[in-house]
């Protein structure tokens, strides 16, 4: 099995990578070489100071000068390093889009032009390129995945949140509306006043507040605490954790297929392998036979002192 596709991390980390037949291997090694990487990395943190330098008021005309002129670099160098990556692919150039970096990547050059006249959507594509370098952090990447499965269990539970906050801003409007209009005079006033208790801000306050107006306050803020900020907050998070699991177990069993794909395509290294693994067990059985030789050795000498 030869992959078709080159991983930044393996090369990063200098394992070996194999080329499909259809690619033009001295420019894809170029483009997906170590050196090359770099180069990116450095393009991508240099495009980030000089984003960043744009924001400041007080900045020295030259050095804006400076800074614009480093993002416009990025820009054209982000272009020919998209064109340069699909031509590696020589006769198949469609499988460049089979990764979603690589489709993440041509997204943000070729909406450039697109935007050019809407000087905040043009920052915010600006602001994008640098998500870019996420793809040389492994840790990074099982972060966004976990973030992307969680997405439809998310969903599922926001519903149930946002079910049992209607529920809880009807009742908080029928018990402190007539006295408290200014936090529960309506559904929408109310459902704002939750969302705020959400975070335990300024729960003290809405607490003894609410104690001053009916008893049933009590019963009404400790029962919001339990149920919808304590335990649903904490499932939101058990999602996300579940899914962060997944997409790390998802990527160890990734590397270990391309690990066990790289032995099959080299026979020597796999009997290599074995043959480490032979020596360990011939080590280990030689230690222990000679372990159990001494130990009989001190018993007998036990049995002629007694």
């Amino acid at each position: 099995m030869i992959s078709s596709r080159l991983n930044p991390a393996r090369i990063l980390r200098g394992q070996p990578v194999e080329l499909a037949p259809y690619r033009i291997a001295w420019l894809a090694r170029i483009m997906y070489g170590t050196a090359f990487e770099i180069v990116v990395i450095a393009v991508i943190i240099s495009n980030a100071v000089a984003l960043a330098i744009l924001t400041f008021d007080g900045v020295a005309p030259s050095v804006r000068e400076v800074a614009l002129a480093v993002d416009s670099i990025a820009l054209v160098f982000y272009a020919v390093e998209v064109l340069l990556r699909i031509i590696s692919y020589g006769t198949k150039p469609w499988m460049f889009f089979r990764s979603g970096w690589n489709i993440f990547d041509f997204l943000i050059v070729i909406s450039v032009p697109f935007v050019d006249g809407n000087a905040v959507v043009f920052r915010l594509i600006r602001l994008f390129r640098l998500i870019r370098l996420f793809r040389f952090l492994p840790e990074v990447r099982i972060l966004s995945v976990s973030i992307i499965k969680s997405v439809a269990p998310l969903l599922s539970i926001s519903v149930l949140i946002g079910f049992l906050l209607f529920l809880y801003a009807m009742a908080g409007v029928y018990l402190f509306g007539d006295d408290d209009p200014q936090q529960w005079g309506d559904l929408g006033v109310a459902m704002v006043t939750l969302v705020v208790l959400l975070t335990l801000e300024n729960f003290p306050d809405a607490f003894t507040a609410g104690i001053g107006i009916t008893p049933l306050a009590l019963l009404y803020f400790l029962s919001y605490m339990f149920f919808i900020v304590f335990t649903v907050l904490n499932v939101l998070i058990g999602i996300v954790l579940n899914a962060m699991d997944q997409a790390r177990d998802e990527e160890v069993a990734h590397q270990r297929e391309e690990a066990q794909a790289r032995d099959h395509e080299d026979p020597q290294a796999e009997l290599g392998a074995l043959q480490v693994q032979l020596d360990t067990l011939e080590a280990d059985h030689e230690a222990r036979g000679a372990r159990i030789a001494r130990l009989r050795a001190e018993l007998n000498a036990l049995r002629d002192d007694a």
